[in-house]
């Protein structure tokens, strides 16, 4: 079996456990059986960290349920070749090529001989991560639900929170917590560590160690990390800026809100918006244009190798650089005077026109099967559950089973990478060694 289809049916048979355990009458407050494509749906929910519900998860599930839960989006984060490869090492079972190999390529890095180190450095580091996170939430969440009550809730959301899944146990998920900066504070930045990928936490971690230990040969900071840096600041800045100025004076979101926290709500959306599921304002209230705003961010996503979904910082940032490349008269794709190899440039087009397909595609089923919905409204669910972000502006429940099914389909691809699913489908590409006689053609 090849390597995409190895992770590809993982995923899937992860959310089919993950689905007969949340039907489980011991899995739900009421003590009934849940429907089959609620607990398919919130099974691939979480599995795909993307944080879109049908039911209310923290009213609705036992805490047996919401363990599940939590458990699934920790495998979804982690993903299925990771939390399996830990599984083996902790087995005692030493990897093979094959194994390696999958990791590289789930992982989408080029380390090849590292790959159990990798493995545990990314274990190491999400643990810590999650229960620091769970440590600064645990006051705030105690001084509202005493102690005992916040140890759950802290963890579950840190959990969620660093794995860009975006399930809360509130029925507001963080509405009610829009005027708290340590708790907007600390679950953005769980969702920016989550989302920006490992291999740039550890290029920080390498460089903050070489700085301690005053290490005379500095680290030069790789390619990677540098397009993921700064474009993720420049997302955010520039995301804060628009939801700020378009929300503004907006009564039912930023309107009533002092400065201060229209800033702090402005900020926390644009960090939500690429990659995670909570919202701090009424999504359904916003403005179209702010729609339309959180469509793109949801759109572009997070970084590889993270756990958000999207076309990624890195393929946007090539596409921008490609058309400055034309537009300069020049030949070569260029970033921070690196020239990008043409291969990068060819998937990085590949991604966004097959993303795209998909979106559209999508869209399509949804206003076929439930076109009593706006299609603002179908267009912000499907990019939500393709980029795997999981806002919405209120419609999921209202959808038909058929339009649920459209939403699991379409998170599920937007988790396993819709090339590796077609590599899945169709076989690992095999290059060919013909070379054809070039003609040019107009475009544009």
């Amino acid at each position: 079996m090849t390597v995409s289809r190895t992770v590809c049916i993982g995923f899937l048979a992860v959310i089919t456990v993950g689905t007969l355990l949340l039907m489980l009458p011991l899995a739900t407050a009421s003590g009934e059986w849940t429907s089959p494509i609620v607990a398919l749906f919130t099974a691939t929910s979480a599995v795909c960290v993307t944080g879109l519900i049908v039911v209310d998860t923290g009213s609705y599930f036992s805490p047996l349920g919401q363990g599940i839960i939590v458990l699934l989006i920790q495998v979804g984060g982690l993903g299925y070749m990771t939390a399996t490869t830990l599984l083996l090492l902790l087995l005692g079972r030493r990897l093979g090529l094959k194994d390696r190999l999958a990791i590289q390529q789930s992982l989408d890095t080029a380390e090849l001989s590292s790959a159990a180190s990798l493995i545990k450095s990314i274990i190491a580091m999400t643990m810590v991560f999650e229960l620091s996170g769970a440590f600064l939430l645990m006051p705030r969440f105690a001084s509202d639900y005493g102690a005992s009550r916040s140890l759950w809730l802290s963890l579950f959301h840190s959990v969620s929170a660093f794995n860009n899944a975006g399930f809360s146990l509130f029925a507001d998920s963080l509405v009610q917590y829009v005027h708290s900066p340590l708790v907007n504070g600390v679950i953005a930045a769980l969702v920016i560590l989550g989302g920006i990928g490992y291999q740039v936490i550890m290029e920080a971690f390498i460089w903050m160690r070489d700085r301690i230990h005053r290490q005379r040969k500095h680290q030069v900071f790789s390619l990677h990390f540098k397009v993921v840096t700064s474009t993720t600041l420049a997302l955010l800045v520039l995301g804060t800026l628009a939801f700020f100025a378009v929300e503004f004076f907006n009564p039912d979101t930023l309107g009533p809100e002092p400065l201060n926290v229209k800033l702090l709500a402005a900020g926390f959306q644009s960090v939500i918006m690429r990659t995670a599921g909570f919202n701090s304002i009424d999504i359904g209230a916003m403005k179209t244009s702010s729609l339309f705003i959180a469509i793109a961010l949801m759109f572009i996503g997070a970084s590889p190798g993270s756990t958000g979904g999207g076309i990624k910082t890195t393929t946007i940032r090539i596409l921008l650089n490609c058309t400055r490349t034309i537009l300069k008269g020049e030949n070569e794709v260029l970033a921070y005077q690196r020239e990008i190899p043409d291969k990068r440039v060819l998937k990085a087009i590949s991604v966004v026109v097959a993303s795209a397909i998909t979106v559209v595609m999508a869209t399509i089923f949804l206003s076929l099967t439930d076109p009593g919905i706006e299609f603002i409204e179908l267009l912000f669910e499907t990019v939500s559950a393709f980029a795997t972000v999981g806002v919405s502006t209120g419609i999921t429940a209202e959808l038909s089973t058929l339009g649920q099914i459209v939403i699991i389909a379409t998170m599920y691809i937007g988790r396993v990478g819709i090339l590796l699913l077609m590599s899945a489908l169709l076989g690992d590409p095999k290059p060919s060694n013909i070379h054809y006689p070039e003609e040019d053609l107009l475009v544009g």
